[in-house]
């Protein structure tokens, strides 16, 4: 049993002991906190919940609703449900904040409680330890019986959520509806299966192929949209003739593409190509985080704006958006942000964006990704024992490394010349995550490779 609590979230595995788990004690408490918290912060007395489709979903949903019902707060129940529709109805209903219910990406054991303020967006570090004292100290007060809250059931936000999506000026339907796409889509069982199919439809395709599209929570296979766990999303693109195929995790907010002929287009590379696209009709700023691919700085500086790098976390990117106004953003696990409809990772206005983009392109998927500078990331890790000073490690590799151009801002990151390594500690285990690219997958992992060598020299391993 397993359970993390982090500054913007709740997340754990259902069953075991209180505090062990995500067992109903853990879900009321920490529920209550972020109530508590939310009325606080606002003085409003609303919140939105919405669930993907996991199978301890409605169990979680339940005890939810009712202990914001118990602390007095009105809830808008958006059922199933996506993270970014959340994130749009919060702000829309003027409410205290939200609470999704999902475990993104993780197997169906997990969930959690992802926690948003008022703006729709995830909270921040300082409200989130706030969040966390509140439930530490049981700081909370329900309501009398004449002040319970109210319960709203609202299934309007997935046309809501798409009419928006339609409404942005980018969004080309009309040249989406004449390309005449045939798409193949993997949605997990999960709130996907009523969602993307609903999008392309408004979007003008006539012919789409669903995989593992009921809603049921039963995971066919690992949630997350890795190349290895596509095979059969890369089987029936080939096998259907179709243009592209399109994957998403169960809470919808990130998003991989398949080319017409079974290849992965690579998921660090979805913001690359949307972001591509809105940069040639809109000059600005983009940002990503510091463990994402450098081609979307390439794309960024090609056509003529300035590329930032975040701390790895959504907040974290949301953050330096706004602080350099960037037009689009997100991070390398397929995650678009794009501040003109919300800052949240949204694969709805991903998919809109990438499908203008294609048909106005007029080629193959597999032809627009060449179009692309080809990097490879290697991802390695190494396991510490609790009682090593982290922090002194890096240091010392920062201090080896000094003549070449760093940053600190997330652990260590250095840049030889276009090529890079990134180091950084787990927040729940004693490991270091060493994330490399390069244009070739020898180069990544030789550069990564380098570094452990350094790092176990330090250490005498």
């Amino acid at each position: 049993m397993t359970l993390i609590k982090s500054i913007s979230g709740i997340r754990g595995t259902i069953g075991g002991a209180a505090g062990d788990g995500l067992t109903p004690l853990d879900i009321v408490k920490f529920t209550s906190a972020f109530g508590t918290w939310a009325i606080k912060r606002s003085g409003k007395k609303k919140i939105i919940v919405g669930r993907d489709a996991r199978i301890s979903g409605t169990m979680v949903n339940n005890l939810v609703v009712g202990t914001l019902q118990g602390l007095g707060i009105d809830v808008v129940d958006l059922g199933l449900s996506t993270t970014p529709t959340v994130e749009v109805a919060v702000p829309w209903e003027e409410a205290a904040g939200g609470i999704i219910l999902t475990a993104s990406h993780n197997p169906k054991q997990w969930n959690a409680l992802k926690l948003l303020n008022e703006k729709g967006e995830f909270i921040g570090d300082a409200d989130g330890k706030e969040v966390l004292d509140i439930a530490e100290n049981s700081d909370f007060k329900y309501a009398d019986v004449n002040d319970l809250g109210k319960i709203t059931i609202d299934n309007s936000y997935l046309q809501k959520h798409i009419d928006q999506v339609l409404a942005l000026p980018l969004v080309d339907v009309a040249a989406i509806t004449k390309a005449d796409f045939k798409i193949v889509i993997d949605c997990v069982n999960s709130t996907g299966g009523i969602f993307i199919p609903a999008l392309l439809k408004a979007l003008g395709v006539k012919t789409i192929h669903k995989l593992y599209c009921d809603p049921d929570g039963n995971f066919p296979h690992n949630p997350e949209p890795l190349p290895e766990n596509l095979i059969a999303l890369s089987s029936e693109v080939v096998k259907k003739g179709a243009h592209l195929g399109i994957a998403v995790d169960p809470d919808v907010d990130r998003l991989a593409f398949v080319c017409e002929d079974g290849n992965m287009f690579g998921e660090e590379y979805t913001l690359v190509a949307v972001a591509d696209y809105v940069l040639k009709h809109k000059k600005g700023n983009t940002v990503s985080n510091l463990s994402s691919t450098r081609a979307l700085r390439d794309v960024t500086e090609k056509a003529g704006g300035e590329y930032h790098a975040a701390a790895v976390g959504e907040v974290n990117v949301v953050n330096k958006m706004k602080e350099v106004n960037a037009v689009i953003g997100g991070e390398g696990n397929g995650g678009v942000i794009y501040p003109e409809l919300h800052y949240g990772r949204d694969a709805l206005v991903g998919i809109a964006l990438f499908l203008t983009h294609l048909a106005k392109y007029g080629k193959s998927v597999s032809s627009l990704r060449a179009s692309y500078p080809s990097y490879f990331i290697s991802k390695n890790k190494i396991t510490l024992t609790p009682e090593m000073d982290i922090d002194r490690l890096l240091n010392e590799v920062e201090n080896k490394y000094k003549k070449q151009p760093h940053t600190t801002i997330d652990g260590l990151k250095i840049e030889f010349d276009k090529e890079w390594v990134h180091l950084r500690r787990s927040n729940t285990e004693p490991i270091i995550r060493i994330y490399s690219e390069g244009n070739s997958e020898t180069i990544a992992d030789n550069l990564a490779n380098k570094i452990i060598t350094d790092i176990k020299e330090i250490l005498n391993l």
